[in-house]
């Protein structure tokens, strides 16, 4: 399962040895693969301001989520290819995400423990707002250059009443430049060919013998070209009409195919060159994302801890990996049960939803005796 439930107890003899009856219980009944997530000692500061931070990492860690689930949206949308191809760029510092997640460490480097809590956290908003500005402004330029191609590449799809007909026709199918003459295109059904060569040369006068040519054809009919005088124009159209024959409103201007076959090489050629660099951004800043969350994670499991367990600091945080859902339930029973004597209130609530928790803003689904946060890897889900 792609699931984490990342919790913490106090440090204590006591709860050190509840932690492991939790990993023989879980171990023997295999309901999850349990391992000790480390989070460095941070500069506490006061309980007002570590209230505070709660609340603001709290959002913080909900910003973060949307946006590398946005990212990874982002990558399929460019790849346009399956979820499963893009999973594999999907990576936190070259590893798959479940292996970060399960081997964490504090990157000391990029956001030192030394500094105050407060100045950490504003070190990650400002990292992630920054990605996001990044995102919206690349992403906007390549799907916009993407739309133009596509809504080019539709004009391409229709059927023959439709669709261009610029990558069809070419200058020798029509005769150009005469004051007199003029070369109609005319859609005929397929079971009609045979009615066409026989009878457009007598729709209307004028009509220049032997000049109907078959340009393409799809599964309903074909393109053929007439060639006849400009003023018996309507008249052809007409009967036409009344045969089953249409007309298509198209008269060839070479500037105009021109240019638009030259747009369609320029947005190819842009897209294609956007398409690396692009990938690449989105590969290293989704890493980048990811790994801010999941410090925001450690962040939050420290704050909440001193918040719940006080001072001084001294908890033990595990990282749990249900092995499968239906297993979740059965897990949280033994969480419950071992840890109940941290919060006998709210562990008989858990199993009772009438009861409220006094000073609780939380409801009590979200409320457990032990510090809790799940974390969620199926982001392309």
């Amino acid at each position: 399962m792609s699931e984490f439930w990342l919790i913490s107890a106090p440090g204590d003899r006591e709860n050190l040895q509840a932690l492991e009856r939790m990993n023989t219980v879980t171990s023997k009944s295999n309901l999850s693969y349990n391992t000790k997530f480390a989070i460095p000692d941070f500069k506490v500061g006061t309980l007002d301001s570590l209230v505070g931070l709660s609340d603001e990492l709290g959002k913080l860690d909900t910003f973060a989520e949307s946006l590398i689930r946005r990212m990874a949206q982002s990558v399929v949308e460019v790849m346009e290819d399956s979820k499963g191809k893009a999973q594999e760029h999907l990576l936190a510092n070259g590893v798959d995400l479940t292996s970060f997640v399960t081997h964490f460490e504090w990157d000391m480097a990029k956001y030192p423990a030394k500094q105050p809590l407060v100045s950490v956290v504003d070190t990650i908003a400002k990292q992630l707002a920054q990605i996001e500005t990044d995102l919206k402004s690349r992403t906007a330029a390549y799907n916009t250059l993407k739309t133009n191609l596509e809504n080019l590449e539709k004009k391409s799809m229709g059927n023959l009443f439709t669709r261009t007909l610029s990558d069809i026709v070419s200058k020798e199918d029509f005769v150009l430049g005469s004051e007199y003459l003029i070369t109609l295109l005319v859609i005929v059904p397929k079971p009609n060919y045979s009615q066409w060569q026989k009878t457009y040369e007598s729709l209307s006068d004028m009509v220049v013998p032997r000049s109907t040519k078959l340009i393409t054809e799809d599964k309903e009919g074909g393109l053929f070209t007439v060639t006849l005088f400009r003023k018996v124009i309507e008249d052809f159209k007409s009967k036409a009409r009344e045969n089953k024959f249409t007309v298509r409103e198209f008269y060839y201007d070479e500037k105009e195919i021109k240019r638009e076959r030259e747009e369609m090489a320029r947005l190819l050629s842009d897209k294609k060159q956007q398409y690396g660099p692009l990938l690449r951004w989105l590969k290293v800043n989704f890493s980048e994302a990811f790994i801010a969350w999941i410090h925001i994670k450690a962040l939050r499991v420290f704050v909440e801890s001193v918040l719940r367990y006080g001072l001084p600091v001294n908890f033990q945080a595990v990282l749990l990996q249900p092995h499968k859902k239906s297993s979740a339930k059965r897990l949280r029973e033994v969480l419950n049960s071992v840890f109940r004597h941290l919060d006998e209130v709210a562990a008989t609530s858990i199993l009772d939803a009438s009861v409220e928790i006094p000073g609780l803003q939380l409801s009590n689904q979200d409320y457990f005796p032990y510090v809790y946060f799940h974390i969620d890897l199926s982001l392309l889900d």
